[in-house]
């Protein structure tokens, strides 16, 4: 299962540094996590300074 990043993401890019399998990107107005890449491994959810990512 895929993680989500929610409407309180801030755009700072550190999920996306963290991703192993670079499944995170810049979307119109905050990051987003591309799901059939996403290996749930947990790296972006840890790295998050405002809490933004969960399991979807």
């Amino acid at each position: 299962m895929a993680r989500i990043i929610n409407d309180t993401c801030i755009s700072c890019g550190s999920c996306a540094a963290q991703c192993p399998v670079e499944a995170i990107e810049q979307g119109d107005t905050q990051y987003v996590i591309n799901a059939d890449a996403c290996i749930d491994c947990g790296a972006c959810e840890a790295q998050c300074p405002v809490g933004a990512i969960s399991e979807a």
